[in-house]
């Protein structure tokens, strides 16, 4: 038998441990994988990023709907109220903004039918007249004589108001001031004014009184209607 010799088993070999080329078709593959690894990245990424911007996008809609919603219910309420009385129409203007409590006390009675019949049963000339509970309120004759005192003149006249405090039953009383009063933020909450009606108001507040400035003819709201407009 021949022997092989030493250097042709070299050659043979190197022959069979020579680099293997990689074919296109696996070149391809790998990288058309590639391009699947990154579409499904960038897919990824834009479905997150427009999720949170259409959730950041529901609570700003959702956020301005609730302020529209509480915007609505405040253009809702009635802007005006007229007072209708034995001597003529008063026309008031309702703070709602700054007064939104005691205006819808106020809208709500109103509704009830709680201000018709009501007299006038105090007068003070060039300073207010006041309906409501004859006996529930008896310090308008001590406003009378401390606002002399004092000569600054921080509201004007024509202000509708009502005493501080709880309402208790018939306690909500209306006042009409007919001149500036200097301290009527520490008498009354003021919740309106008086827009047309104030020869109404003067007519009022001329009418003979006794010694307790209580008018000796009567005086009274026949009813109150609500508006939204005049």
């Amino acid at each position: 038998m021949a022997r092989i010799k030493p250097q042709a088993l070299l050659q043979q070999s190197k022959r069979k441990k020579g680099p293997s080329r990689i074919g296109a078709t696996t070149i391809i593959f790998y990288g058309l994988i590639l391009v699947l690894i990154s579409f499904f990245l960038y897919a990824t990424y834009r479905h997150w990023s427009n999720r949170s911007r259409f959730q950041s996008e529901n609570h700003l809609s959702a956020s301005e709907g609730e302020n529209t919603f509480v915007d609505s219910k405040k253009s809702e309420l009635p802007g005006y109220a007229v007072l209708n009385t034995s001597k003529g129409s008063i026309i008031v203007e309702l703070y709602k903004e700054s007064a939104p409590e005691v205006v819808d006390e106020f809208i709500d009675l109103c509704q009830k039918g709680h201000f018709k019949g009501m007299l006038f049963h105090r007068v003070i000339k060039h300073y207010v007249i006041q309906a409501g509970d004859s006996q529930g309120t008896g310090a308008t004759e001590d406003w009378n004589l401390k606002g002399k005192q004092t000569t600054s003149m921080k509201h004007e006249a024509f202000m509708l108001g009502t005493s501080k405090g709880k309402h208790v039953h018939k306690g909500f009383d209306l006042f009409i001031t007919t001149a500036p009063i200097p301290d009527l933020n520490e008498k009354l909450v003021v919740f309106g004014q008086v827009v047309k009606g104030e020869d109404v108001v003067q007519e009022i507040e001329e009418v003979d009184t006794d010694e307790h400035y209580t008018p000796k003819v009567s005086i009274g709201i026949l009813d109150v209607t609500l508006r939204q407009k005049i």
